[in-house]
């Protein structure tokens, strides 16, 4: 995460890394193609924060209410809402703003001027990818869930600088961004959800055993 934060901050001190970058979004904005334009427009509204949310949320509900699964729900929650939210950090301590729409052939999504470095959309995607891995962990579906979260995460990242809405290294560095944060959640729930379910168990128990008595007059 430190070396994502000095990257970004070299990219806004050092000349011609900005400019370089952009030859790269006017190339893309310049050779669009209708299929992948359709795909990477889909790609921007099935990522975007109100669609990841709905997406967080019906999950979590999913393995808490019909899985009866209250840790899975959590760990599903806390990996992604980790990965995701916590780029809304780094792109305040970097300040890096988003490729002009004027200086683009064919701008397919312009946004209002903000943070770009990392690149939200990117974030989520890798954050889901692990998360559903941690779910299946164990399973057969494990390695198939892992390369194609994997697979899925690098296409919306290509998807964020076809459209013209992050510069290159907007989506490179949401890779390590999301996963170095994600690390430290998942060291931190090792060290203690064991204890954490444990007690909340007992006091459960505890409750079940417990019946009132009252006296007989």
């Amino acid at each position: 995460m430190a070396v994502v934060i000095a990257v970004g901050l070299a990219v806004q001190l050092v000349p011609g890394f900005t400019s370089a970058e952009l030859s790269v979004d006017q190339n893309f904005s310049r050779n669009h193609n209708p299929v992948l334009t359709g795909l990477a427009l889909a790609l921007n509204l099935l990522f975007a924060p109100v669609v990841g949310a709905l997406v967080v949320l019906a999950t979590s509900l999913y393995l808490l209410l019909i899985r009866r699964s209250p840790q899975k729900a959590v760990l599903f929650a806390l990996t992604v809402g980790s990965g995701w939210l916590t780029c809304q950090l780094f792109k305040v301590v970097i300040g890096r703003i988003r490729p002009d729409p004027a200086l683009l052939l064919d701008p397919l999504a312009p946004e209002p001027v903000s943070n770009s470095f990392p690149s939200g959309h990117t974030s989520l995607a890798v954050a889901l990818a692990i998360a559903a891995y941690f779910l299946a962990r164990g399973s057969r579906w494990e390695k198939p869930v892992l390369w194609t979260g994997t697979i899925l995460a690098v296409i919306v990242a290509w998807s964020r600088v076809y459209i013209g809405a992050h510069y290159p290294l907007d989506v490179m560095a949401s890779f390590p961004a999301t996963i170095g944060v994600v690390v430290l959640m998942a060291g931190l729930w090792n060290r203690h959800a064991p204890s954490i379910v444990a007690r909340l168990q007992s006091a459960s128990s505890s409750r079940s055993h417990a019946s009132p008595h009252r006296k007989k007059p």
